[in-house]
């Protein structure tokens, strides 16, 4: 739908003709060397299906609530529907449809893998490094350091939950601690004070967003 408006409104756009050479190598493919439009859907959609299906399945068979005792089946659908474990099943399926499927040579496929792989290989050391030396940080007992300093204090619970995610996001760089642990500490105060409870979760939720920096692995993508 967006496509057609943004035909109607600038023509030209779909008009013009660039030069793919510029960004690299690059093959014209013809219609039936394509996969089909419903194997190219459920492939790029696998991910989300496989763990939509295992948070269905808690829903429907536990009532939303994590088991206390699972069984072998529970154990099942919540590894393949573990993010991790979804991906990597969903690029082992991709190879298959992709490639196997419309017989595609395995030694062409290593070698398109062994190229993707070569472009995104520092970027995930840099991200897995990052994420390390955040959990360092965390296991290291930084939060309950910072925790400790502001208690006591007599700042606007507003300005206390901001600096104290601000603190922590900073010298953690995890967003979600930060956050988590700011409004741990400040909860207490906000029914002594009266606070609102909107404007605390948005002091909350800014100041866990704060400058993010090398010991975040989002800084590094």
């Amino acid at each position: 739908l967006f496509t057609k408006f943004a035909k109607k409104m600038v023509p030209d756009a779909f008009s013009r003709k660039g030069n793919l050479s510029t960004v690299g190598e690059y093959k014209e493919f013809k219609l039936e060397e394509t996969p089909s439009f419903l194997s190219a859907t459920l492939t790029s959609l696998m991910p989300v299906l496989l763990m939509a299906i295992s948070t269905l399945y808690v829903m429907v068979a536990h009532g939303g609530k994590t088991p206390k005792n699972p069984s072998a089946l529970d154990n099942i659908v919540a590894f393949i529907g573990s993010p991790d474990v979804a991906m990597l099943l969903s690029l082992l399926i991709a190879i298959f449809t992709m490639g196997i499927f419309r017989k595609i040579p395995m030694k062409r496929l290593m070698a398109s893998a062994e190229a993707s792989i070569k472009q995104i290989a520092m970027m995930l050391l840099i991200i897995g490094g990052g994420g390390a030396f955040k959990q360092v940080l965390i296991d290291g007992g930084v939060g309950d350091s910072v925790a400790q300093i502001f208690q006591g204090s007599r700042l606007s619970p507003l300005i206390l939950a901001w600096l104290i995610a601000v603190v922590l996001r900073l010298a953690l760089g995890s967003a979600t601690v930060a956050a988590l642990t700011a409004a741990g500490l400040v909860l207490p105060l906000m029914a002594a004070t009266g606070t609102n409870p909107a404007l605390l979760v948005i002091a909350t939720g800014a100041g866990s967003l704060f400058f993010s920096h090398v010991n975040d692995a989002g800084f590094w993508m």
